[in-house]
């Protein structure tokens, strides 16, 4: 696709842009034509995101969300923003209350009262402030945080986020690489409906551009497959066997709990990967797919103008590295 002219009169501030998710945004709107803002807590951490535009294109700013002032800051002046700082696990003052919740209020009270076009909120398919899981709970609280300070807010909800860099398929590649036997949570029966992280980003540059007719969009891949499914399909690309163990939620809660613990307990010696949050087993309560309801009323993905790929044609590409011989593997399975 064609680079769109750089426009220094557009200026898109980036709230979370130098995460997975964040960074792609970046490289969309800086191929869109947008100048961008990244508002990073650490900017001298986030000089790679430079390169992804022209020179002058991208630059990042410190911006705290527990501090009103600074997120005002990195605002002004700007003609749309993004928020998509989330995180996936508590640790420390990073609270999903205070990040998901609080900082999602402070990122839309100030986008109002400087009078911003537009603002997207990036959220999760599922999220449901009702609910008894915590981080479920704090992207719905999240959503209506935003909505209430800027009524026209546009919400995505991907489902799970696959690519390059992601904690999806990476992290069931790395285990099958050290375990003989895979952790099937929960069962493995959860539906999932994984969206390509360069499509999301995508889908945030065509409703700042007007794409958007609705205001809570759900964005999913070409295809639907359970916990199983996805695993399976990653032991494929890495050409490895292991046996997968379905693990019924009492257990998968009680190990959970026990490698949260041990994370805790070695102040972090315990391998992240191996790690798995309670939190994270009860999120594969429910299947986690574009409802019916949002294909029905044109609030998906393709209503967004972005075709979807699906992880057989992309996943490959980055997994290969987890073969026994990298990509000079043979088709003979490990």
């Amino acid at each position: 696709m064609a680079e769109a002219p750089y426009d220094s009169d557009r200026l898109a501030t980036v709230f979370g842009g130098s995460g997975f998710l964040g960074r792609h945004i970046v490289r969309a709107l800086a191929r869109e034509g947008w100048r961008v803002r990244v508002a990073v807590r650490r900017p001298d951490l986030a000089g790679f995101l430079r390169p992804l535009g022209a020179v002058g294109q991208i630059e990042a700013v410190q911006a705290n969300l527990r501090f009103p002032e600074s997120v005002k800051a990195a605002i002004e002046g700007a003609d749309a923003v993004v928020n998509a700082a989330g995180i996936k696990r508590q640790s420390g003052r990073q609270r999903y209350e205070a990040v998901h919740v609080l900082g999602a209020g402070a990122i839309a009270r100030a986008a109002a009262a400087q009078g911003v076009g537009a603002l997207v909120h990036i959220s999760g398919i599922g999220a449901d402030a009702a609910s008894r899981n915590r981080y479920i709970a704090s992207k719905g609280l999240g959503e209506t945080a935003a909505r209430e300070a800027f009524p026209g807010a546009i919400v995505l909800r991907p489902s799970v986020v696959f690519g390059p860099e992601d904690d999806f398929l990476n992290r069931f590649a790395a285990l099958a690489r050290v375990l003989p036997v895979l952790p099937l949570f929960g069962g493995g029966e959860t539906k999932l409906q994984p969206v390509y992280v360069g499509d999301v980003a995508l889908a945030v540059a065509r409703a700042l551009d007007g794409a958007a007719t609705g205001t809570t969009y759900e964005l999913g891949g070409p295809e639907a497959m359970t916990l199983r499914e996805a695993f399976e399909r990653t032991l494929d690309v890495i050409e490895r066997r292991r046996a997968l163990l379905p693990l019924p939620f009492a257990l998968s809660r009680l190990l959970a709990a026990t490698t949260e613990f041990a994370g805790a307990a070695s102040l972090g010696v315990f391998p992240k990967m191996l790690t798995t949050t309670r939190d994270e087993i009860e999120l594969l309560r429910h299947d986690n797919v574009v409802s019916a309801a949002a294909i029905a009323e044109g609030r998906a993905l393709s209503d967004l103008g972005v075709v979807p790929q699906g992880v057989e044609a992309l996943a490959p590409a980055y997994l290969y590295r987890f073969r026994k011989t990298g990509q000079y593997a043979s088709g003979r399975a490990a």
